[in-house]
C-alpha cells in the first residue's frame, strides 16, 4: 500500500455509495483517515465499514451541506477524531433524481435545489474545511465534463456544475496563501448506482465517442483526487481534469 497520504485526514461529501464511496476507499487505502459526510446513515455506516475491514480508519458524520452549522459540525468532527484536516473532497451532489426538462420548463423550486446541494453545498463546506485546513491542504472539487458538452434537457445541473468550476478558480486564489490547493475533476458518464438507475443502457452510453472504449467506473476517478491531494500536485490548483476516457478534447 502507498503510504503518500499516510497520517492525513481527508472529508468526502456524499460518500455513502456511488463515486464517494470509491473516493473514501481509495485514500483509505492510501493511509488516509476518512471521514464519511452524508445524509444516508445506513450508507455511511457501510462505507465505513468497508474502510475498516481493509485495515483503514473512519467515521460517520451526518452532513447536511446546504447548512452551515451542519458542515461546521462535519469539519470539526475531523479534527476531533483525527488531530486535523488536510483534504476536502466536494463530492455531494443532486444527480439522479432531477427531472429533465426544457429549460424553460424547469420547476423554480427542484432548480433552487439543485443549485443548493451543488453549488451552496460546494460553498459551504469548503469555507468549513479552509478555515480548519493544515496548511499545504486541499481541496476537490467534483464537477462533471456535462459542462463542456452542454448536455440538453438537464440545464440546472450542467450550470450547477459550471458554477464549480468558477468558484474553483476564485477559491484557489483565495487560499493559495496558505499553499492550499482548489481543483476541480470533471467526470464524464460514470457507472455510478444513481447512472443505472437514470439510463437502461447506462453501460454502452458514450463509449463509441471515447477513445478509450469502455465504460468509465467509479474507480477510474480515484486516481486523479489521489493525485491531486498529494504533495505531487502541491503546485497544481485553480484547474479542472476532465477524466472521460478522451471523449472532451479541450
Amino acid at each position: 500500500m502507498s503510504q503518500q497520504l499516510s497520517g492525513k485526514t481527508a472529508i468526502i461529501t456524499g460518500a455513502a455509495g456511488g463515486l464517494g464511496r470509491a473516493f473514501a476507499l481509495g485514500f483509505a487505502e492510501r493511509g488516509a483517515n476518512v471521514v464519511v459526510a452524508d445524509m444516508n446513515e445506513g450508507g455511511s455506516a457501510e462505507t465505513v465499514s468497508l474502510i475498516e475491514a481493509a485495515g483503514g480508519k473512519a467515521i460517520a458524520v451526518k452532513t447536511n451541506v446546504t447548512d452551515k452549522a451542519s458542515v461546521d459540525a462535519m469539519a470539526e468532527a475531523a479534527v476531533s477524531a483525527f488531530g486535523g484536516l488536510d483534504i476536502l473532497v466536494n463530492n455531494a451532489a443532486i444527480y439522479a433524481t432531477i427531472e429533465r426538462a426544457n429549460f424553460w420548463e424547469i420547476d423554480p423550486n427542484e432548480w433552487d435545489k439543485v443549485m443548493a446541494v451543488n453549488v451552496k453545498g460546494a460553498w459551504l463546506a469548503s469555507g468549513a474545511a479552509f478555515t480548519r485546513m493544515n496548511e499545504g491542504g486541499s481541496i476537490i472539487n467534483i464537477a462533471s465534463a456535462t459542462v463542456f458538452s452542454g448536455s440538453p434537457l438537464w440545464m440546472h445541473y450542467v450550470a450547477s456544475k459550471g458554477a464549480v468550476i468558477g468558484m474553483t478558480r476564485v477559491m484557489a486564489r483565495e487560499v493559495g496563501g496558505r499553499n492550499i490547493t482548489v481543483n476541480a475533476i470533471a467526470p464524464g458518464f460514470t457507472l455510478t448506482e444513481a447512472s443505472l438507475s437514470i439510463m437502461e443502457d447506462a453501460e454502452s452510453y458514450g463509449v463509441s465517442s471515447r477513445a478509450i472504449k469502455r465504460a468509465s467506473q467509479p474507480e477510474d476517478m480515484v486516481g486523479t483526487a489521489l493525485f491531486l491531494a498529494s504533495d505531487d500536485a502541491s503546485y497544481i490548483t485553480g484547474q479542472t481534469l476532465i477524466v472521460d476516457g478522451g471523449k472532451q478534447f479541450l
